[in-house]
């Protein structure tokens, strides 16, 4: 490949990082930065590539749209669950049947922390994102609470999905590669918890206010009910159906919401005055399209064979530090390509070391609001919450994810080595 060609698409990828970082003072929608540099650099790609490697780049390039489509299906899916479930209320009335009409932040800080968790393990990133922001503008906080509110929701997201093939892609790639078993997954979901109190304890600092919550109670009808059971059955049935049969989560995703979409129509709800196909309709494309762009830019980046060069740090670094850079490195880098590149790099690794990157590339993205998809929704989500706001965070966000690593490398040291 001319050095010049790698040279200009390298600029047009720090440039589109640049545009994602600067939004609030150039005034251009990250999507559209994003997405414009993301084609145009696999179109300069398809231009000017070596001779004789057409075929090479064609493949890269659907192989790359592949990954993006399966990711835009899921999340489509999931997202027009959730969609439906908050416009019809059922989320909301299931918050507020643990919420007191009184909560000092402090409490309530806890609560969204423990909440974001546990939902996160079960449901997808985006769907449990989306939840917990949605509770946290309700509550009609400052602005700088907010966003600490949101800071926490982004961290305890990502923490809690490490632990189940639902919760991550990354996890759910890495076992696929057969490096962790399940129920040594399992296992990280202690040391993750421990983090997010501790980002919990540290964050409530100052939280000395009293939160009046409006409680609200939503008329629940057979259908909703009906709904919310089939998007519980579709998340169960992800984790059976892949441990069973390896069928990709998106598969199940998909039949889960056809089979809504088929309940509905029995129960009658397209002739209500919104049909239940145009909650597609209201989902947030703006998310999906910034994730196009990004993934585009590191698709390229990947075929030009800039994110190898991360490879070589294990041939330098012991496992153990390395896997913590990688962590580090994900709240810039996409985790799912740089996940992809460690995978078929054929490195070497005890399970635990690889227990240890599945807890890193989950959670290191935590560290920088564009690292991960939970931050990149409630950024969408939360007007208050920008790259500069987000920052002020990091330091506090490096130590929680640095006792995260050092506790579940220490556990699935203990227990695989007393195995």
């Amino acid at each position: 490949m001319p050095a010049l060609l790698q040279f200009i698409l390298i600029g047009l990828a720090v440039i589109a990082l640049l545009g994602v970082v600067l939004e609030d003072v150039i005034h251009v929608n990250k999507a559209k930065v994003t997405l414009f540099l993301g084609t145009l650099s696999w179109f300069l790609l398809f231009i000017f590539h070596d001779a004789g490697h057409e075929g090479a780049v064609n493949e890269g390039f659907l192989e790359n749209i592949s990954e993006i489509a399966s990711l835009w299906l899921f999340l489509v899916a999931a997202m027009t669950f959730v969609a439906y479930l908050n416009k019809k209320g059922m989320i909301e009335n299931l918050i507020h049947l643990f919420l007191p009409k009184q909560i000092s932040e402090r409490r309530l800080l806890f609560l969204t922390a423990i909440f974001c968790f546990v939902f996160s393990s079960l449901a997808d990133n985006i769907t449990a994102t989306l939840v917990s922001v949605t509770l946290i503008l309700s509550l009609n906080l400052s602005t700088k609470k907010t966003v600490r509110f949101a800071t926490l929701v982004v961290f305890s997201v990502n923490s809690g999905g490490v632990s189940l093939i639902t919760g991550d892609v990354t996890t759910l790639m890495i076992f696929l590669a057969n490096k962790v078993s399940i129920l040594d997954l399992l296992m990280l979901s202690l040391p993750a918890f421990v983090a997010v109190l501790a980002l919990a304890i540290l964050l409530s600092r100052g939280m000395t206010e009293t939160v009046n919550v409006q409680i609200r109670r939503t008329d629940v009808r057979g259908v909703d009910l009906a709904i919310a059971g089939i998007f519980l059955t579709t998340i169960i049935g992800t984790i059976v159906s892949n441990v069973l049969f390896n069928i990709p989560p998106v598969l199940t995703f998909l039949l889960g919401l056809s089979v809504m979409f088929l309940v509905a129509r029995f129960y009658g709800e397209d002739e209500d005055e919104t049909p239940i196909l145009e909650y597609i309709r209201v989902i947030e494309f703006e998310t999906l399209l910034f994730f196009l762009g990004i993934l585009l830019l590191v698709g390229m980046l990947k075929e030009i064979e800039v994110l190898d060069a991360l490879v070589r740090m294990y041939e330098v670094l012991p496992p153990v530090v390395a896997n913590y850079i990688m962590g580090v490195l994900s709240a810039a880098i996409d985790n799912v390509p740089l996940t992809a590149a460690l995978l078929k790099a054929g490195i070497t690794m005890s399970e635990a070391e690889w227990l240890g990157l599945t807890y890193a590339v989950g959670v290191g993205g935590s560290l920088l609001v564009i690292g991960s998809a939970a931050g990149i929704v409630a950024m969408s989500k939360v007007s208050g919450l920008t790259f500069g706001s987000y920052a002020r965070y990091s330091f506090l966000l490096l130590i929680v994810y640095t006792v995260g690593y050092a506790a579940s490398m220490s556990l699935a040291e203990t227990v695989l080595g007393a195995g």
